[in-house]
């Protein structure tokens, strides 16, 4: 029995005056407004309508009944409208998951403009480099950066990430530059410790054992290391950025560099998805580009 076709044929009837009336209204047979009205009967164990070949009487328990029955149908208009409202427009709490050092970087102004652009929207943005369950946290999406793993959850690029290699030129001159991923394991490598650096390994000589004599979770504090002449590290162009256009570091094994990876935004749901998600990740698409301004080291 689905009881909200049942109350909305007995409103119905009533509001009407017929059964033929109702079933013109509701579009549908006669019969089946009967039988909606019956099984409401049934399910209430009393009488709702008295039926003669004439006319329709509404008893007084149907009176009862047709009050709350409005009611409750009034307000599932109002709640589809809503949710529809929700759904096709940016609006409510955007919970968001983002890198740190990205965010803090690369995130403020696009995020501003999403608003500006979408006033209705409030945003929580929360900061962590750990892989967190969107779904279990509460999150409407997250941005990672790496080579995804099949999942379930829906994955969307949003633009390439370069790695690179680099040290400062006080390094260099001091120690030498290497000229190959194989030697860099007579240097200081910089490792940042929410990664094996697989990339990297994976690039190496099998065997190889990378001194570590500085190691950090956050790629900031690495970089800032190499620009003091603490060692090399492999960043990605969107922290390294600035120091190697100004010089400050240098990028070096340019022709064994890892290949680029992403950022990519990660969500639990293709089909009904939020109107304040779709519209997050049709603004994100094509923030960056292809050839992200971080990657210009003129």
């Amino acid at each position: 029995m689905d009881r909200i076709e049942c109350l909305k044929a007995f409103v119905t009837v009533v509001n009407e005056g017929s059964f033929a009336k109702a079933a013109q209204k509701l579009n549908v047979s006669p019969q089946l407004v009967s039988k909606y009205v019956s099984q409401l009967e049934e399910h209430l164990n009393t009488r709702l309508l008295n039926r003669t070949t004439r006319q329709v009487k509404i008893t007084e328990a149907g009176t009862a009944c047709y009050q709350r029955a409005a009611h409750i149908l009034s307000d599932m208009d109002d709640l589809e409208s809503q949710l529809g409202e929700m759904q096709n427009s940016a609006r409510g709490l955007l919970r968001i998951s983002a890198p740190v050092s990205f965010a803090l970087e690369h995130l403020a102004k696009p995020l501003s403009e999403f608003q500006k652009r979408w006033p209705d929207m409030r945003i929580d943005l929360s900061l962590n480099d750990r892989k967190v369950d969107i779904v279990e946290e509460g999150f409407d999406v997250a941005l990672r950066i790496g080579q995804l793993q099949s999942s379930s959850l829906i994955a969307k690029r949003l633009a390439p990430v370069r790695l690179v290699i680099c040290a400062s030129p006080a390094y260099l001159a001091e120690y030498g530059e290497p000229q190959s991923l194989d030697d860099l394991r007579h240097h200081r490598y910089l490792h940042y410790t929410y990664s094996s650096d697989g990339a990297l390994q994976s690039a190496a000589s099998t065997g190889i054992a990378f001194r570590h004599p500085f190691q950090a979770n956050n790629g900031n504090i690495l970089t800032q290391v190499a620009i003091e002449g603490g060692g090399i590290v492999m960043q990605p162009s969107f922290i390294a950025g600035p120091a190697l256009r100004d010089g400050r570091l240098r990028a070096i094994l340019q022709h064994e560099a890892p290949p680029p990876i992403a950022l990519y935004a990660v969500y639990a749901h293709r089909q009904l998805l939020s109107g304040k998600v779709r519209s997050f990740l049709d603004f994100m698409a094509g923030y960056y580009g292809e050839t992200p301004y971080w990657d210009d080291f003129s």
